[in-house]
């Protein structure tokens, strides 16, 4: 007896020594020790001699068998702790300082600062178009994000939606203040830059990268966008043609009121292809091939970097700062204009919609140097396709809405513009292949484009 509970003693004392922080969770001691079968049972009330941890200094009904050991748990240092610590830090990392296009942020505030202390509206616009480049640029990297987390289907919805979320808040905001020629000449430039600029720079790239072999894409989904861009070449041509040849019955009542009717027209086609895409023909805009060079790198996948909710807060705040940045850009179109002795027109179809197509610009090379052709066409068509059946369609609905009379009439130079493109652009994806050739061909086209609008007076409002 008495050597027994020498043991006891020398086993708590031992015990007693061990930081808690080393003990296991459970102690369990072995039922048999030799030939004997025990169970160490021991009831102490006083202090345990030889303990140097307070929390070991008293020990009640204790028990090794059922008895658990928690050691303390270090709150700050765990790593969910520092996952909750440093998860806001990573995100803004990722989304405002790793892109090297990042470095135009801060022309954005300066915009802002040089309104209110200089007034001159060169500087104004010029560096409001520069800080308005890299959020561009980043709303489509949160839409791509988002897009991981929704599917292939909606994804591409989603980033023809977010990706011309600059140009719908440009153009409210030159609808606001009356200035039509502005919204009009801006849609345009979009649907011209997305399908000459945007869709060369791909398919010049891809061909040069790939220049060992030919690029092909699903024809068909090129050709019901084609067969979408026509209708709205459609749509905008009536009111020009009805307009110059004065051959309505009440001039220019008749023009507005067969505008806002093939509005629309235009819309419900447009939610009807929206419907046919997501709900029947879903594979329609699947990859055509997918064997060969696209699966021999199954891992190299869109990497997830952004959670669900930080994709969507992101895009909230971005597009609040392109709003804000949108009311000073479209204030100072008409100062720059004269201070940089430049077309307002030039600057409406050319200089707005590059800094709008930033993202569908660098989405698309980036694609098409990957070999995935149908992801790049569904990025510039599919983006001119939502301009043309949508937002020119919804602009003309919201000017009704506030008493604006915006009409689908671009006048003659503009749709004659359209209307080629559409053409030349419908002859190159009728085959179904591409190389750097047509690449080079839709760049051209772009640049006599640029040109003849540089030299292109608008015309007056008298006669508009």
């Amino acid at each position: 007896m008495f050597t027994r509970k020498v043991k006891s003693v020398l086993l708590m004392s031992t015990i007693s020594w061990i930081h808690p922080q080393h003990l296991p969770l459970q102690i369990n001691f072995p039922k048999q020790m030799g030939s004997v079968e025990e169970k160490i049972d021991l009831d102490f009330d006083e202090e345990i001699p030889f303990s140097s941890s307070p929390s070991a200094r008293k020990v009640h009904n204790f028990d090794f068998e059922t008895t658990h050991v928690l050691p303390p748990v270090n709150l700050v240092d765990s790593p969910l702790f520092k996952q909750i610590r440093i998860r806001p830090i990573r995100s803004i990392y990722i989304v405002l300082i790793r892109a090297k296009i990042n470095i135009l942020l801060p022309f954005g505030p300066l915009a802002i600062l040089l309104h209110y202390v200089t007034g001159n509206h060169g500087w104004v616009f010029f560096f409001s178009l520069l800080g308005i480049t890299p959020l561009a640029e980043r709303l489509g990297y949160a839409t791509e994000q988002l897009a991981l987390y929704t599917g292939p289907t909606v994804g591409g919805l989603l980033n023809a939606t977010f990706g011309n979320a600059t140009e719908m808040i440009i153009s409210i905001y030159a609808l606001k203040n009356g200035m039509i020629r502005v919204v009009q000449q801006s849609l345009l430039g979009s649907i011209l830059s997305n399908m000459l600029l945007v869709l060369g720079c791909a398919f010049f790239t891809g061909g040069i990268v790939h220049y060992k072999k030919v690029q092909v894409f699903n024809k068909a989904a090129a050709v019901v966008n084609s067969g979408l861009l026509l209708m709205a070449v459609m749509g905008i041509l009536f009111p020009a043609v009805l307009h110059f040849t004065r051959s309505e019955v009440h001039f220019g009542k008749s023009e507005l009121a067969l505008s806002r009717f093939s509005s629309c027209i235009m819309l419900i086609a447009y939610a009807s292809y929206l419907f046919f895409q997501l709900r029947f023909q879903h594979n329609l805009y699947s990859p055509i091939e997918e064997d060969g060079d696209n699966n021999e790198n199954p891992d190299e996948e869109e990497e997830i970097e952004l959670t669900q909710w930080e994709a969507i807060s992101w895009l909230a705040v971005l597009t609040a700062w392109v709003s804000i940045l949108s009311g000073y850009l479209v204030d100072a179109i008409q100062g720059a204009s004269d201070s940089m002795n430049m077309p307002v027109a030039f600057i409406s179809v050319i200089l707005l919609p590059i800094v709008g197509n930033a993202a569908e610009h660098a989405s698309a090379i980036m694609f098409a140097m990957k070999d995935k052709l149908d992801i790049t066409l569904g990025v510039a068509i599919g983006s001119s396709t939502q301009i043309s059946m949508f937002l020119i369609p919804f602009c003309v609905v919201v000017g009704w809405c506030m008493g604006i009379e915006m009409d689908l009439n671009f006048q003659l130079f503009e749709t004659a513009t359209l209307f080629i493109t559409v053409l030349v652009v419908a002859f190159m994806l009728q085959e179904g292949t591409s190389n750097y050739f047509k690449g080079l061909m839709l760049i051209l086209c772009y640049l006599i484009v640029a040109a003849s609008f540089f030299v292109h007076v608008d015309p007056s409002n008298g006669d508009n």
